[in-house]
């Protein structure tokens, strides 16, 4: 299979997570007169999808492992498809919320399962450019989703938005059967022994610098929440615009990143790592030091309450798949669960910020800048702390087959 078909199927099975997020963000008001509830009730359909993705993270890749990284991918999409037609008949909040949740439970087998399956067929700077791609295709779901999910909200109200993840779900499906491959050959696969499974996450957890490595990613990744979770909130309440223009939010936030992704996949080969993360580095910490410095002096308006958010997301696009692969190459013998954790904390994070922090930053524009920047240099001193522990730790236990 070539490989820019690969690169293109991989990125769309890893959409259906952002999908699942950043579609219905629109229709939040319209959730909340329909079933008579405050704004926390209908942000807990959101902190509930999320906190389900991140649970079940930590089994996609294990199964995957397992059975194969195919199988996993087509039996989830399924999944997915039908959870999300059930959703767009829900008859209460309470019935809503139960209903993300097992969405949740299905739409982060495409984020864990890709990258297991890049590292089966790809290696180096091969890996790296692989992984920005997918990256780069991938950051169109955020970027389309809330401004199409606005769409569909003025003509077919919310329900439309479940009814449209359903579509592409089938579509995905009938994709992916034809056309995905298996990377992961039968004589490489971990059988589903649960002594096992116990043994190899605790070697995992029990290597320090792998641990601070997740926290790092897991804590810059997720600073996105920030926004992302308080994102009708920051469109129609603190920036004074409509339920149609969610797209002066996500599209610098995701052409930052979608920028940041082509870039990495044309220096894979032409810029030693350490000087990439540099860059990705010193671009993060300016992008947060412009964005509370602007709040702090003006009142917030479009298009500069957003510039640095755009610059924040090219630094992380950047480091991201760099980052990634040099955690996930901690141990070569089980991607699938290295990549689970990774995506766990990752998506952990992003469900406590989303559920517990950002309904206490959403009021003011100030608010968000600066726990925003909080979470994005606490990664990276966090990441400082972990490069700073011996990368041998790992050779004391190895994972059992």
């Amino acid at each position: 299979m070539h490989h820019l078909l690969l690169t293109l199927l991989l990125a769309l099975f890893t959409m259906l997570g952002p999908l699942g997020i950043d579609t219905y963000l629109p229709s939040f008001p319209a959730i909340a007169r329909e079933f008579s509830v405050g704004p926390l009730a209908v942000q807990q359909t959101l902190s509930v999808f999320v906190l389900a993705l991140a649970a079940m993270m930590l089994v996609h890749g294990v199964l995957s492992d397992t059975f194969g990284r195919r199988r996993v991918m087509l039996v989830t999409v399924v999944c997915y498809g039908l959870t999300s037609l059930a959703a767009a008949f829900a008859t209460s909040i309470e019935m809503l919320i139960f209903l993300r949740g097992l969405q949740g439970l299905t739409a982060g087998a495409g984020m864990v399962v890709s990258r297991a399956m890049v590292q089966d067929r790809y290696h180096g700077a091969d890996a790296q450019r692989m992984t920005a791609m997918i990256m780069l295709i991938f950051g169109l779901a955020p970027a389309l989703a809330p401004i199409f999910g606005g769409w569909l909200q003025l003509h077919g109200g919310w329900r439309a938005s479940f009814g449209f993840l359903s579509v592409f779900s089938l579509l995905l499906f009938i994709a992916g059967w034809r056309l995905l491959p298996e990377t992961l050959e039968p004589h490489k696969r971990h059988a589903l022994k649960f002594g096992v499974i116990a043994h190899n996450y605790a070697t995992a957890l029990r290597h320090r610098r792998f641990r601070w490595m997740l926290l790092s990613i897991g804590l810059m990744a997720s600073a996105m929440s920030v926004y992302i979770g308080s994102a009708s909130e920051f469109i129609v309440t603190l920036l004074g615009l409509s339920a149609t223009d969610y797209g002066w939010l996500f599209i610098p936030l995701v052409g930052g990143g979608m920028t940041g992704a082509a870039v990495s996949s044309v220096l894979a080969s032409r810029l030693q790592p350490a000087t990439q993360k540099r860059i990705g580095f010193v671009l993060l910490g300016c992008a947060c030091c412009l964005n509370v410095a602007y709040n702090s002096f003006f009142t917030a308006a479009v298009p500069w309450a957003v510039v640095p958010i755009s610059l924040y997301t090219l630094g992380l696009s950047l480091l991201n798949p760099l980052l990634i692969l040099q955690a996930m190459g901690t141990f070569p013998q089980m991607r699938g669960l290295a990549s689970s954790l990774q995506g766990f904390v990752h998506m952990g994070l992003f469900s406590a910020i989303t559920g517990l922090v950002v309904p206490f930053l959403f009021h003011s524009t100030l608010a968000l800048s600066c726990g925003h920047a909080v979470l994005v240099l606490a990664g990276m001193l966090v990441w400082y702390r972990a490069m700073r522990i011996s990368p041998d730790e790992a050779s004391a236990q190895k994972p059992r087959n």
